[in-house]
């Protein structure tokens, strides 16, 4: 079992910190801090680049975490936030597939982590040798509280900036009584 649980953990990690340095080195092809920003805006999430930065480290230090089972639900609420945030803002519109750009890849990756958040770290993992039992039903439910709650914060931000957005655009009349929109 220990086996087993390792290599669920270094996958998931792998995929995390692989996703994470493409935010923010543009690491394997990935845009950097500032394509990934820019993308980001366009989804709605400002400022672009400092939701970049948080994503990309969530998914680095969680899949550190992870890797080495040091601190395991922490990571896990990491991991659980970054894909149920992907999930909720990005994929779910357009289906189950990841084909067209579906939830089924972060859905995935979100549930295998917080799998390991419940059953636990497994013997080979650093949490294990410092003798910290830190898995089980009150801890991955606590690793997905915690990360839900990261990713409601994230769509909370987003309609927050969306809605300060539709105010400074409200149509306005000028001196002369004609439309405008603001500035």
């Amino acid at each position: 079992m220990a086996l087993g649980i390792l290599i669920l953990r270094l996958a998931v990690a792998l995929v995390a910190v692989a996703h994470g340095t493409q935010k923010l080195f543009g690491w394997f092809s990935g845009g950097g801090l500032e394509s990934t920003g820019r993308s980001f805006e366009e989804i709605g999430l400002r400022p672009g680049r400092l939701h970049a930065l948080i994503a990309g480290l969530a998914e680095v230090v969680g899949g550190v975490l992870l890797a080495t089972g040091l601190l395991t639900p922490l990571g896990v609420a990491a991991i659980v936030g970054v894909m149920a945030a992907a999930v909720g803002l990005v994929h779910l519109r357009n289906g189950f597939f990841a084909k067209s750009g579906g939830y089924e890849y972060p859905l995935l990756i979100g549930l295998a982590a917080l799998a390991i958040g419940f059953v636990g770290p497994g013997a080979w993992s650093l949490d294990h040798v410092i003798g910290w039992s830190l898995w089980g039903l009150s801890w991955g439910f606590g690793a997905l509280g915690l990360g839900l709650v990261g990713a409601d914060a994230v769509a909370l931000l987003r309609r927050l900036a969306s809605r300060s957005r539709s105010l400074a655009t409200v149509d306005r009349l000028d001196r002369s009584g004609h439309r405008r929109l603001a500035a």
